[in-house]
Formats: C-alpha cells, structure tokens, sequence
C-alpha cells in the first residue's frame, strides 16, 4: 500500500495534516507532528496536544493524513481507520517505534493513533505537467524558502 517511495516522503516531512470529522458532521483538519511507519499498510502518531481529533476519532475512526513535501511540491495522501491505543495497552512494535523515532516525548502522549491504511495516493503539483523537473521545483522553492 505505501511503497517506498512514499515512505521515505513520509520519513523525510513527517508532520502529517490529519482529518477528522466533528461531531456535526463539519470537518477538521490538524497538524501532527509525531508519525511512525510500522509497515506498509500501517502508522501512528503520537497523541500530546490532540483533544480534539482523538475525540472525533473516537465517534468516528475515518482519517485521512497528508505529508507534502513543499520544495519538490509532491505529496502523499493516506486514508484510512484509526484506533485509539492507550501506551500502557500497546503491543512492542507500536511502542518500540514511538521509543525509535520520538523517545523524549513519549512521556507526553496520552495515546498512540494507530492507522490501518486503505488507501494511499502520491498527489504531484501541476508544474510538472508543464514540464518543469523535480530539480527545477527544488531550485526554486529553496530559492523562496530561503528568503525569510
């Protein structure tokens, strides 16, 4: 489901923006910046300041995640269900990768959001249908980025 080069877009931009669904039907959409690859079929992140979507995951599991890498303008979109696992009741993959990957703040998640993954989609910018190359992309958005 994600291949690797997904996976290593997701690695590279791991701050994910997630969308929920309120309770109303409204959506919701938050950054998260603690992501884990488990497998190709599955992630996590790491619940710290996340009230919100934890509780509309909660009425509903449905998600959908983001990672855009702005200086190529490529992205990745993932869909899926979610489930709630509190630390102390995660198995030793889920746990071992927070530990891998964001040790320091695992004291401060109050959950772990594991995401079966059923569909997943690499989303590129237009400009590469008017030709333009990955390193022209870069070269420019660099060139932006570094003017603040």
């Amino acid at each position: 489901m994600l291949t690797e080069e997904m996976q290593t877009l997701i690695r590279r931009f791991s701050a994910g923006a997630v969308a929920t669904v309120n309770a109303d039907g409204t959506p919701s959409v938050s950054p998260k910046g603690t992501f884990v690859i488990l497998d190709s079929r599955t992630l996590a992140f790491g619940h710290i300041r996340s009230p919100g979507t934890v509780a509309n995951l909660r009425r509903n599991p449905a998600i959908e995640v983001c990672f855009t890498d702005v200086v190529t303008r490529r992205a990745v979109r993932v869909t899926g269900t979610a489930t709630i696992v509190r630390p102390e009741e995660a198995d030793a993959a889920l746990d071992d990768a927070f530990e891998a990957a964001w040790g320091p703040y695992r004291s401060h998640m109050g959950a772990y959001v594991r995401i079966a993954v059923s569909a997943a989609e690499t989303i590129l910018s237009p400009a590469y249908d008017l030709g333009l190359t990955e390193d022209e992309l870069r070269k420019t958005n660099l060139e932006k980025l570094n003017t603040y």
